[in-house]
């Protein structure tokens, strides 16, 4: 957290926090939801600012009931997430890298959902996978061993047979089949936050 932060927080203990006004969306870019957007449920402006966008990433975090939020000094900004609290993107060199800029933590375990959307978990993050990295990720995906065609799996993520792995930097990690619709519950955070 910046130290601009911890100050107001100090100075301005009481301030209300914010609900509906910013969320994450699938591809890892922060959107601002102004009240129209709110009203019609739409995503809202995408924040192209870089100074503004490395501020946020840098005071983002999670309360205890699970609501990620950004601390915009003294006052908590909850952030709506379209998927999951981080999203991943490959970098050739590095391997994957959060939204935030961070190196995604070690992988431990990896995820498909029945309507084919990638997600990792390492230690505390859990992100999706930006949906642009999606086909050179499922072409490093290796089913008993082989190469995976589309057709087997396909019929991997309808409930088929068969030990589904990512090799990924010299670890081969099992992946396991999760709903999308129990993704938020599994992973213990909440996708819009309220008062």
């Amino acid at each position: 957290m910046d130290d601009i932060v911890k100050q107001a927080m100090a100075k301005w203990p009481n301030v209300p926090h914010c609900y509906g006004w910013l969320a994450l969306d699938a591809r890892g870019n922060w959107r601002m939801r102004d009240e129209a957007a709110q009203r019609a449920g739409a995503s809202g402006d995408r924040l192209t600012n870089p100074a503004l966008v490395g501020f946020i990433n840098r005071n983002y975090q999670r309360d205890e009931r699970g609501c990620w939020y950004f601390q915009n000094g003294p006052q908590r900004v909850f952030v709506n997430l379209e998927a999951t609290p981080f999203i991943a993107r490959t970098d050739p060199r590095q391997g994957l890298m959060l939204h935030t800029g961070q190196l995604m933590p070690a992988i431990e375990r990896v995820f498909l959902t029945e309507t084919g959307q990638a997600i990792v978990q390492g230690r505390e993050a859990v992100a999706q996978l930006d949906d642009r990295d999606m086909a050179q990720w499922l072409g490093t995906l290796r089913l008993d061993g082989q190469a995976v065609p589309d057709d087997a799996l396909m019929a991997w993520l309808e409930g088929g047979a068969g030990k589904l792995v990512l090799p990924y930097k010299g670890q081969a990690i099992a992946v396991e089949h999760i709903d999308s619709g129990k993704v938020e519950q599994r992973f213990g955070f909440n996708r819009t936050p309220v008062l």
